[in-house]
């Protein structure tokens, strides 16, 4: 039973850290390859996504959690708390996406393919490694506030860049569309779906922890 728990595990993890630096590495490449932008610019537009930000913290979790690269690394990844943050991050990109920005445009080739792995693949496989192996135990109520930092430095960054360069990386944040006062409740939504979700996750993971005692 622990080989194959162990099996599984590693699995999981090797299967999200591959797909999501192929998917990572290809973005960007087709990014680099289709705008007609400087590529300083493009690379600036790149990081400016939350759902390539969220990848890149899934993938960067995956390969310390299997490779054990720095041990200090290593048990912060590893942290109850911040497992459940980086699954409480990719599983709004692929809620967001699914829900929302799905619709508003239709991505060909490999694009397509990259697509579907930052925001449909990699959250599930992700929610799947978290709810079967990370540990939980340690999960409080309270951790649901500090999770909100990331989304908030988020938020502030891309509005201040927007303000500068016009380019704004989401419909529902563009202020040139809509202006200030409807991107704040957009964004005020946002942030009661994220605080939702933490204590959704939390409640979940304090469930299944109380079951394996």
């Amino acid at each position: 039973m622990t080989v194959k728990y162990d099996k599984a595990n590693k699995l999981l993890l090797t299967t999200g850290m591959l797909s999501g630096w192929f998917a990572l590495i290809a973005q960007l490449y087709l990014m680099l390859l289709n705008n007609p932008i400087p590529a300083l610019e493009a690379l600036t537009r790149y990081i400016s996504y939350f759902t390539i930000l969220s990848n890149i913290m899934v993938a960067l979790c995956c390969t310390m959690l299997l490779f054990n690269f720095y041990e200090k690394a290593e048990r912060f990844y590893a942290q109850p708390k911040t497992l459940a943050a980086v699954t409480l991050y990719i599983c709004v990109v692929g809620l967001i996406y699914n829900l929302i920005l799905r619709f508003t445009w239709q991505p060909q080739g490999l694009q397509r393919l990259v697509d579907e792995l930052l925001h449909s693949f990699i959250p599930a496989l992700f929610l799947i490694y978290w709810l079967i192996f990370a540990p939980k135990h340690t999960l409080k109520w309270a951790d649901a506030f500090p999770w909100l930092i990331y989304p908030l430095i988020y938020l502030i960054f891309i509005l201040i860049r927007g303000a500068y360069t016009g380019f704004y990386p989401y419909p529902f944040v563009d202020v040139t569309a809509f202006g200030y006062p409807t991107v704040f409740q957009n964004s005020f939504y946002i942030l009661i779906v994220f605080l939702g979700l933490s204590f959704l996750l939390i409640w979940v993971g304090k469930s299944i922890a109380k079951r394996q005692k």
